[in-house]
């Protein structure tokens, strides 16, 4: 099993940034693959950037390319999503996720492992 405990979110102007953490725990070994998913009212649950086990490959969805960069830290089992220019269809549950595969990519059943979320919230 891995845990991953997401941090960061809160509520931020439109314009402003956030980087939110996710911390993995357990059996870090099975958690190769990470991602960043997100949820808004009423929506579906959308992927949003993803990063291979060595961080030498990395995916976004276009609606934040160039805004949110993806990043992680073996030595402390932590992902990042560090979030600039937000807007207010950025808000939603921000969810982590991990996966046995190196470079799971884009598609959540790809994807082993969940957190709980955290919020994002843009005003605007």
């Amino acid at each position: 099993q891995v845990q991953l405990v997401e941090s960061g979110g809160g509520l931020v102007q439109a314009g402003g940034s956030l980087r939110l953490s996710c911390a993995a725990s357990g059996r870090t070994s099975s958690a190769y693959g990470m991602g960043w998913f997100r949820q808004a009212p009423g929506k579906e649950r959308e992927f949003v950037a993803a990063i291979s086990r060595s961080g030498s490959s990395s995916w976004y969805v276009d609606s934040v390319k160039g805004r949110f960069t993806i990043s992680r830290e073996n030595a402390r089992n932590t992902v990042y999503l560090q979030m600039n220019s937000l807007k207010p269809e950025d808000t939603a549950v921000y969810y982590c996720a991990s996966s046995i595969r190196v470079a799971p990519g884009r598609a959540q059943e790809m994807y082993d492992y969940w957190g709980q979320g955290t919020q994002v919230t843009v005003s605007s």
